[in-house]
């Protein structure tokens, strides 16, 4: 990985809720709302744009874990703004807190952890070689 990630670096997405983020299970609507599944990729997407200008030519970033909290809903054409925030770094993990916030109020909170590998490895660990 490049120098120069520390904690207290972010990043920030924009997202409009719409139909296809509803919560589903089995393509059945259960509620016409910001699901937790849309959450946590949102999560999990801006979390990965702080990795990406340091990840190296050789590495890529796995996801290793994600912890999230969904505390409010949200409506079809609400904003929601998702930003990371870099609280750790150990060795060649990367710990983010992440937040989810429409007009103000909270709607997720949480953590995101990825592991920065060399490609290599992770072709090792899919393949079994």
């Amino acid at each position: 990985m490049r120098d120069g990630l520390k904690a207290g670096h972010t990043a920030s997405i924009d997202v409009i809720v719409t139909p296809d983020m509803f919560a589903r299970f089995e393509g059945k609507l259960v509620h016409p709302v910001y699901s937790t599944v849309s959450m946590v990729y949102h999560m999990e997407w801006v979390s990965r744009q702080i990795i990406l200008p340091y990840l190296e030519d050789h590495e890529e970033g796995m996801g290793g874990a994600v912890t999230v909290k969904h505390i409010a809903p949200c409506i079809e054409g609400a904003e929601v703004k998702v930003t990371a925030t870099v609280t750790d770094l150990q060795g060649n993990t990367v710990i983010t807190n992440v937040r989810a916030e429409s007009c103000g109020r909270l709607i997720g909170v949480g953590e995101v952890k990825q592991v920065i590998l060399p490609k290599t490895k992770i072709t090792e660990l899919l393949t079994g070689r």
